[in-house]
């Protein structure tokens, strides 16, 4: 997609503000904290700055100040969730650090590679069944819209003691991965510790260093590109082997124009890797002062995000495994598509002219598409609604069964298909509320000790409690989409514009405009072919009747494309 930048297609900033306000309202999402669960954050806060690292060694805690980790995040980023090393492993009777081989992997398991990946312990700072626990459950997780985001827990920790900014000591959750030379998982181990960030990192940095037009700075470690990208790699290869999809498609975000720098991003989507990606974000500044506008483009995630996901997605794959082995958790899932939505996504590809042969797996034909083709976007962005019903499963407290110790015999109910693995959320406890549960599940589970009361207690009602909390952040999403389209077509009634319509049912398809970018409905009528069907995966010219955030946005197909 055209990624140009038009100046007439911006929404007005107090516009804005008032079309998310009223979305807030609707959705009743909270707007300030409870003083007395505010007081909590603040004082856990203060505490871990008076002694909390002499404290949390005190307790048994690992110090891991020595590891050279660095944190990848969107610029401008806070909330700081997760901070990543990555080292090679001599091969046995080997020291000079050889490159690992598959072919020695296939006969020695050894570990080729090691992943240190720390992620930010929330349990450290929030009392169990205290105010800020109470609130914590109601929000559940952050909601970010394009003016500003409504935090899971307080500044005081999301943008402070809890996060792992650099240059400062900091509680984590520890994970030590081993992969063999094929990036396959050898061996896998969380505990409590210590540590410090080297370096604050962004996507575009890594992807430059990466790329070879960049360098990083001078605290991370100078090997960090190079093994991003191997391990990546790797862990993308061992996905395809096993079945499991993640499609790197234009993702729709939204632009701040005319202010700073934006702090607390959201992350790109790591997503779940359901196969559908949330809404983006907006890219640019969120409660910063006086912006002069907002703006919609598409943005195609860098590899260098991806390999991060995978990292990220390696680590929620290990948890389930924990979890289930010491029979207590709470694992993501994901239902597998039914036999009916195979053969739906196969006519689509047929009436597009994609060559789909039977005997090719759905993953593999995906991962030969490219989403710059309209009719292989089309396709792709019909794919991606194949997987749906994504939730969690919690298991072995409250009455409720553990999965069966081969995944191959899960229930649907306990299985994540995207992924194509039993998988768990554990890595953004900052701002997904379900983490700090998994993450104390996995650390009594890696020290042999009982899990804690009160994760046992809450894990029986947290897949309800997500869900809500979920559909109010998405509803949020998507509203605040819907309403910035309109408000950045306003004004330009009667004029035409390119695109292209990737999906059609009962007349009524998806459209898909070039620029700006706005992804809305139209509906067959004078413009469509004879036999009243929409042009699905073909370039289209269409005529904007009305935009109102109010009413919505109408289109008419033109007949005459020339």
């Amino acid at each position: 997609m055209s990624r140009t930048r038009l100046s007439t297609y911006t929404a007005p900033p107090a516009e804005v503000t008032r079309a998310l306000d009223e979305l807030r309202a609707q959705y009743e999402v909270p707007t300030v904290f409870p003083p007395e669960a505010l007081a909590e954050a603040e004082a856990a806060a203060t505490a871990w700055a008076q002694d909390g690292p002499a404290r949390l060694l005190a307790g048994g805690a690992r110090d891991a100040r020595d590891l050279n980790l660095v944190t990848i995040d969107p610029p401008g980023s806070m909330d700081l969730d997760q901070a990543v090393l990555l080292e090679r492993l001599p091969a046995r009777g080997d020291q000079d650090g050889a490159e690992p081989t598959a072919a020695s992997a296939s006969s020695d398991p050894a570990p080729a590679y090691r992943v240190h990946y720390a992620i930010a312990s929330l349990a450290t700072f929030v009392t169990p069944d205290g105010a800020l626990d109470a609130e914590l459950r109601r929000r559940g997780e952050t909601i970010y819209a394009p003016d500003a985001a409504t935090p899971l827990h307080p500044e005081a920790l999301s943008h402070g003691a809890a996060s792992l900014l650099e240059d400062v000591d900091r509680p984590a959750c520890l994970w030590t991965i081993d992969l063999d030379a094929r990036g396959e998982v050898v061996s896998a181990h969380v505990e409590r510790a210590l540590v410090r960030s080297r370096a604050r990192l962004t996507y575009g940095q890594v992807q430059a260093a990466i790329d070879g037009e960049g360098s990083l700075p001078p605290a991370a470690p100078a090997d960090l590109p190079e093994l991003l990208a191997r391990i990546g790699r790797l862990r993308l290869e061992r996905e395809a082997a096993r079945g499991g999809i993640s499609m790197t498609t234009p993702e729709q975000v939204i632009e701040v124009t005319g202010a700073p720098e934006l702090a607390g991003a959201p992350e790109p989507a790591e997503a779940d890797a359901s196969g559908a990606a949330e809404a983006a974000g907006p890219e640019g500044p969120a409660g910063a002062t006086s912006p002069d506008g907002y703006r919609l483009a598409y943005r195609v995630p860098v590899p260098a995000e991806q390999y991060n996901a995978q990292i990220s997605l390696l680590t929620g794959m290990c948890a389930a495994r924990i979890m289930v082995e010491c029979g207590v958790g709470i694992l993501r899932t994901l239902p597998p598509a039914r036999p009916e939505d195979y053969a739906r996504l196969r006519r689509v590809a047929a009436a597009l002219g994609i060559d789909w042969p039977a005997a090719r797996p759905y993953p593999e034909l995906v991962r030969g598409l490219d989403h710059a083709v309209p009719a292989h976007a089309a396709f792709m962005d019909q794919a991606m609604s194949l997987f749906r019903g994504s939730g969690y499963l919690s298991f072995g407290a409250g009455g409720i069964g553990v999965p069966a110790d081969d995944e191959a015999s899960d229930t649907e109910e306990a299985v994540h298909s995207a992924i194509a693995a039993r998988y768990a959320h554990v890595t953004a406890p900052l701002r997904r509320l379900v983490d700090r549960y998994g993450e104390e599940v996995c650390i009594a589970a890696c020290a042999g000790a009982p899990v804690p009361e009160w994760v046992l207690r809450s894990l029986p009602d947290l897949p309800g409690v997500m869900e809500q909390t979920g559909k109010r952040a998405r509803a949020i999403g998507r509203g605040a989409l819907t309403a910035l389209e309109a408000l950045v077509l306003r004004g330009h009634e009667g004029e035409v514009f390119d695109g292209v319509i990737t999906s059609e049912r009962d007349g009524r398809g998806e459209l898909v405009l070039v620029e700006p970018a706005v992804v809305t409905e139209i509906r067959a009528g004078k413009g469509a072919s004879d036999d009243g069907r929409l042009p699905v995966g073909e370039r289209v010219r269409v005529r904007l009747l009305s935009a109102d955030p109010a009413t919505g946005i109408r289109f008419r197909l033109l007949r005459d494309q020339s």
